[in-house]
């Protein structure tokens, strides 16, 4: 099937149904300029020249024994201030705006799905927008560890060290968050999968839980669930939503 016509086909699935998941990755944010984990300019080749690599400095361990390099590693390569919602994360909360799509389940920290208008954003992997003290629990925005005056932002109640509330290397995911997007995924009509490789469990774990016949994969390189998919897209998943969803 050419491009247009699995665009056109896509087209029509998305007009029937009013019932829909989408699940995404990295991919959805690199067209805002956040860069992913394992694209060839990633954040993994990137960080080559580092002292450690980034899955060592975003793991439990490092972050509780250097939580100096730790905050200088997230604050400069994880954190994306300035970014803005791009054309995928508009056509999404367009289409929940429509009734149509019934979850968006993200495996970013970004919070672009919400600031897009997206209201149902099943966060996998946590949010930088949400912080709190390890101490005694206190809440705390982005821009609080942001603008502090000390690297490590310690918390103005107790003075505990304030961390992110995102999922790290060594930690498991939320069980709620998981378990809510199982149920979305395992009763959806259609699934849609954007900007992930697939590689990374248990999230893309989740992609077997889909018991329908409409699984459509956007993704730039294929992904070991392209067999299983009844129509795969390799292009800008901006491009492809914006398109579908019109």
């Amino acid at each position: 099937m050419d491009e247009l016509k699995k665009l056109d086909e896509f087209k029509k699935i998305v007009e029937g149904s009013d019932n829909i998941v989408f699940f995404g990755g990295a991919g959805v944010s690199t067209e805002s300029n956040i860069p992913d984990f394992r694209s060839a300019s990633g954040l993994y080749s990137a960080s080559q020249k580092a002292s450690y690599p980034p899955e060592v400095m975003l793991s439990h361990s490092f972050f509780i024994k250097h939580p100096e390099e730790f905050y200088e590693f997230y604050k400069s390569k994880m954190v994306y201030r300035d970014a803005k919602p791009n054309a995928a994360h508009i056509a999404l909360a367009k289409l929940e705006e429509q009734g149509k799509l019934k979850a968006v389940i993200t495996q970013n920290i970004d919070g672009l799905h919400q600031a897009a208008g997206s209201k149902n954003v099943l966060e996998l992997h946590g949010s930088i927008h949400r912080n709190y003290c390890m101490k005694c629990g206190q809440h705390y925005d982005l821009d609080y560890v942001m603008d502090s005056k000390e690297l490590v932002p310690k918390c103005e109640k107790c003075g505990g060290m304030v961390r992110p509330d995102v999922v790290l290397y060594e930690e498991s995911l939320d069980v709620d968050v998981l378990y809510r997007s199982i149920h979305y995924v395992s009763n959806a009509d259609v699934l849609i999968v954007g900007g992930t490789s697939l590689v990374v469990y248990p999230a893309a774990g989740l992609v077997d839980y889909y018991k329908g016949d409409k699984l459509i994969l956007i993704n730039k390189t294929s992904t070991p669930y392209d067999y299983k998919a009844n129509i795969v897209i390799h292009d800008s998943i901006g491009k492809v939503l914006s398109y579908v969803v019109g």
